[in-house]
């Protein structure tokens, strides 16, 4: 039986904040086999699996599908099937045995899909109840999300907590109040973040809740070879960490600072010693500071000259200056030009007319 329109809009807002979980079939175009043996199924939140297609369905991407669990049974979503599953397993690492998989039971029926949504309508008052159960019980964690099993026998319970919990007399507790059977999956500040969303200091949407699915750890180490001022209010995203994308770049900056001179070591002049203060890895410009400078009176120094002054400082030789020729930095005037090359945006419109001032004109409280 198919899905009804209705039910269509509320799956794909179920599934809204996962879109990082969306695999895209590249090989779609020359897929032709109309019964996979394996498909990719996805459930709430960073839930995906492998799944076997035993009683030959004819699967496509976006079918809703009923699967095995322990106990029960699950309903989920068609991510990928074809030869694409093979490409996704090697990529993620998950091959195994065929007879390991768990099985695709069928298509899910429209009761199937009614049972879901009434498990489904029950998650966020589900969660508040058990916030409140942890909170009398004086466990020291957060009950971020509820997701409920396609056939309401079971619940999965995510929380958040700083240090370990013995959380057995909780689980008695939920089993008592909602009579189902209970599992707790810790997940960090991040995943959080992620299942959750938001827009980022960027102006763009999370990395968490987009395309991030594997979090490493993010240390201050990063901001430091990046030459990022260590304010935590800056350096912290939304979750309270340090921002995943002091990653991003970090590579680079490595490599590129393999080539510059030793930054602990000052140059001696005749001017006086100078300081490294900050470096400019791009432009290949180290800045430096006589006497501390304390950011005044900086001088752009090339990563070359630095290098030739401390080669000339151990030889026991002091330069006159730091630079031998003034590096002036000439900032380009950007201009509006347009294809023709004329670059007035005033040059359609008509000028004034100004009035012409009569000669010999009397005042006027001069009578004629």
């Amino acid at each position: 039986m198919e899905t009804t329109g209705d039910n269509l809009d509320r799956i794909d807002s179920y599934f809204s904040g996962c879109s990082k979980l969306d695999s895209y079939d590249w090989l779609r175009e020359v897929s032709v086999q109309d019964i996979p043996e394996v498909v990719e199924v996805r459930f709430k939140n960073t839930r995906k699996g492998f799944y076997r297609n035993v009683n030959e369905l004819r699967l496509k991407r976006g079918d809703i599908v009923a699967v095995e669990a322990s106990p029960g049974h699950d309903i989920g979503l068609v991510t990928l099937a074809g030869e694409i599953v093979e490409k996704q397993q090697s990529k993620t690492k998950s091959q195994g045995s065929r007879e390991e998989m768990k099985k695709v039971y069928r298509k899910a029926k429209e009761v199937d899909i009614e049972k879901w949504r009434g498990a489904i309508d029950k998650e966020e008052e589900t969660m508040l109840r058990s916030r409140q159960i942890a909170k009398d019980l004086g466990l020291n964690m957060k009950i971020g999300d509820v997701e409920y099993q396609g056939d309401h026998t079971k619940a999965i319970f995510y929380y958040i907590a700083d240090e370990r919990v013995d959380f057995r007399e909780l689980i008695k507790v939920l089993a008592e109040s909602f009579r189902i059977r209970i599992e707790m999956k810790q997940i960090g500040a991040r995943q959080e973040a992620g299942r959750i969303g938001g827009i980022g200091t960027c102006g763009r949407e999370l990395c968490c809740s987009t395309f991030v699915t594997n979090f490493v750890s993010v240390s201050t180490h990063s901001a430091r070879v990046q030459e990022v001022a260590l304010n935590p209010q800056k350096l912290a995203g939304q979750c309270g960490k340090l921002k995943c994308c002091l990653n991003y770049e970090l590579a680079v900056y490595e490599d590129a600072r393999k080539n510059f001179p030793d930054t602990g070591i000052s140059l001696k002049t005749s001017q006086g010693e100078a300081y490294h203060l900050k470096t400019d890895v791009y432009r290949g410009i180290m800045w430096y500071g006589f006497g501390g400078g304390g950011g005044q009176g900086l001088v752009p120094v090339p990563a070359e000259r630095v290098a030739e002054v401390q080669a000339m400082n151990k030889q026991g030789k002091v330069p006159d200056e730091l630079i031998e020729i003034t590096v002036t930095l000439k900032s380009e005037k950007l201009e509006y030009t347009n294809g023709a090359g004329e670059g007035s945006l005033t040059r359609f419109e008509k000028e004034k007319s100004r009035k012409k001032k009569r000669k010999n004109r009397p005042p006027r409280n001069q009578k004629r």
